[in-house]
């Protein structure tokens, strides 16, 4: 019984709707507890971060780089190494619009971008992309794996969440208003306790309720019990990077964090539940009921039926050497106001975490990888950073410029080092690949690959037919048969009109036990678990799905009528598709094969698919099609 407790606890959170509830025995007495040495607070994501003025470099006579791009060359030259030649310009807009937007850039858009001849051409493209609303749609995900966000309970039932979609929404809205990082961190923990008189806002606290949620436990106690640790957990995970879930059995193995200090954090959300129907106006939202939230315990073993004395809310001990505690609730509040208060703490631009861990995420997903390698782990087991000094510069540069990510973006894409090309030739470029072969110094850009929901929608984007409706309930496309088979009845009801079957992937219904196909190939996570960097496996079903699916097959048609209607020709048509697929023109040999593809393909037999569709089809089966450079 025991064992499954705890896998529960690792796995599930249970829903912040249940009344509080007592334990079952009487408190086991004190917990013993490791004190926190002066040892433990030198580890180096536990030191506030410092900042260190960039260095000065040789030959930089004009000031031309920015601090970013110094830092890099003098830890570059420190191994002979200097920065790859500048990426050409159809390169770099492909680049930046997959990165801010999730989607290709369009011809136009291209051919815009490549013949601006003015000085500002690059800048004003950063600013155009965020600008979209697109880029609210694109990094929102890169959130939602964190939080463990879906519209399902999950494990057997997997019940639908007919509300969980109003917090995806807020996300990208929050995003695309670039909501300064500090008040997006604190709403989300508190928005009922920080701005009570916002509706809109308390949608953030769907953070709160955004894991799985195991309805049929039998007890309220233990249910709450899984919920609340699963609450903590992700709290670090997603804020911080530290692994604090480990220490809900035990003492973390690692970390200089005790099972005390997790339930002391955990503590601070124990009062939260699901705000009556009367108090909330758009869905399911957070809130708690009086200022006295129940009493708490350290759980013996993980044990909700083995409480230990009662202990009160505080801080994680190794981050607070000064001692900061939760202050009680002021005269006259309506909650007992920790939740407000840890935002407070947790967002102290001196926090040694918060900053440095949402710099390494943004660094992450612009690079290819983050100056911090495990960007889920900054404890003991995790990575030191390649180049600690710019990371403490990106952490303190962020509050620097009111918490803006916006800013932050602009900043680390309009670096020399971003605008680097990811492939070359030459005696210097065959020494950066055997000195830097994993590009941790950063030497060259990453050749990337798209996540599903890119391939996805840069494809429907090509042929034309992506839906750019906005928010809303999630939709639900049609499945094959062998998937939806393996569902209970009723969990997967195809929406009604077909025009919102090719909305943007964010907006797909997001079910915990039934991945969408394509994305399931192409590694999205778990959403039970918190995911801070996606895995890539390269797989037979990857080419499989993308050569041979109705999906694969559909597109092809509709991208194969898009190239009729630009041409008549097959040499228009070939120049189109390259233009709309890799925002190049095709080279000649390109034309020669595709022509001759073409040509060839007219004869083919009665019933097969056109010629034009089968061209469009190996087209989007090509690698070029699905990595960025």
């Amino acid at each position: 019984m025991r064992f499954l407790i705890t896998n529960r606890c690792r796995y599930a959170a249970a829903a912040l709707w249940l009344a509080p509830a007592a334990p079952l025995v009487a408190g086991e007495g004190a917990v013993a507890e490791p004190p926190i040495t002066d040892a433990d607070r030198t580890h180096w994501s536990f030191v506030p971060p410092v900042r260190v003025e960039p260095p000065e470099l040789a030959g930089d006579t004009e000031g031309e780089l920015g601090a970013i791009d110094r830092f890099v060359l003098a830890r570059l030259r420190r191994e002979g190494l200097g920065f790859a030649p500048e990426a050409d310009r159809r390169t770099l807009v492909r680049r930046a619009s997959f990165d801010l937007t999730g989607l290709p850039p369009s011809p136009a858009e291209v051919e815009a971008f490549v013949s601006d001849e003015s000085l500002d051409a690059y800048p004003k493209l950063i600013d155009r992309l965020l600008a979209s609303p697109a880029y609210g749609e694109r990094w929102a995900q890169h959130w939602l794996d964190l939080v463990r966000f879906a519209e399902s309970d999950g494990f057997e039932l997997d019940k639908a969440r007919p509300d969980a979609w109003r917090y995806r929404d807020w996300v990208i809205g929050a995003l695309n208003d670039d909501l300064p990082y500090d008040r997006f961190v604190a709403l989300q923990l508190a928005a009922d306790e920080i701005a009570p008189g916002d509706p809109a806002a308390q949608q953030a606290t769907g953070y709160l309720l955004a894991g799985p949620d195991m309805v049929d436990i039998n007890l309220a106690a233990e249910r709450r019990h899984v919920f609340l640790n699963g609450m903590a957990g992700n709290v670090g995970e997603t804020f911080m990077a530290m692994t604090l879930g480990c220490a809900q059995c035990h003492d973390h193995k690692t970390d200089p964090v005790s099972i005390a200090d997790f339930y002391r954090l955990r503590a601070i959300f124990a009062g939260a539940v699901v705000a009556p129907k009367k108090h909330r106006q758009l869905g399911a939202t957070v809130r708690e009921a009086g200022t006295a939230p129940p009493e708490s315990f350290v759980m013996v073993r993980g044990d909700f039926r083995r409480p230990a004395d009662p202990l009160s809310p505080a801080y994680l001990r190794v981050l607070n050497p000064a001692g900061a505690t939760v202050p009680p609730p002021p005269e006259g509040a309506g909650s007992s106001m920790r939740r407000a208060a840890f935002a407070g703490w947790l967002t102290r631009p001196e926090h040694p975490l918060t900053a440095r861990v949402i710099a390494n995420r943004l660094w992450q997903h612009h690079f290819g990888r983050g100056l911090v390698a495990t960007p889920g782990d900054f404890g003991r087991t995790g990575q030191a950073p390649t180049h600690p000094e710019l990371l403490d510069w990106l952490a303190t540069e962020l509050p620097a410029r009111g918490w803006s990510l916006k800013e932050m973006h602009r900043l680390m894409m309009t670096s020399r080092s971003y605008r680097q090309a990811s492939r070359g030739e030459g005696e210097a470029w065959a020494h950066a690949l055997a000195a830097d072969p994993d590009r941790a110094l950063l030497s060259r850009m990453a050749r990337r690959r798209l996540e599903g929901e890119a391939v996805r929608d840069s494809f429907l984007a090509v042929a034309g037919r992506l839906n750019r409706k906005a928010g809303g309930p999630g939709v639900r496309p049609p499945l094959p048969r062998e998937v939806t088979s393996t569902v209970l009845k009723g969990h997967w009801e195809v929406t009604p009109d077909t025009a919102e079957h090719d909305r943007r992937s964010i907006y797909l219904f997001a079910r915990r036990n039934l991945r969408f196909p394509l994305f399931d190939v192409f590694d999205r996570p778990d959403s039970n678990l918190s995911c801070a960097r996606r895995e890539q496996s390269t797989t037979a079903p990857q080419s499989l799905t993308l050569l041979n699916s109705a999906f694969s097959l559909d597109v092809a048609r509709a991208f194969a009528a898009r190239l009729e209607a630009a041409s008549p020709d097959p040499g228009g048509q070939i120049g189109a598709a390259y233009a709309l697929l890799f925002a190049r023109p095709p080279d000649a040999e390109e034309r020669r094969l595709g022509a001759a593809f073409l040509q060839s393909g007219a004869a083919a037999d009665e019933g097969t698919e056109p010629a034009l569709t089968r061209y469009c089809l190996a087209l989007l089966n090509t690698s070029e099609a699905i990595y960025v450079d």
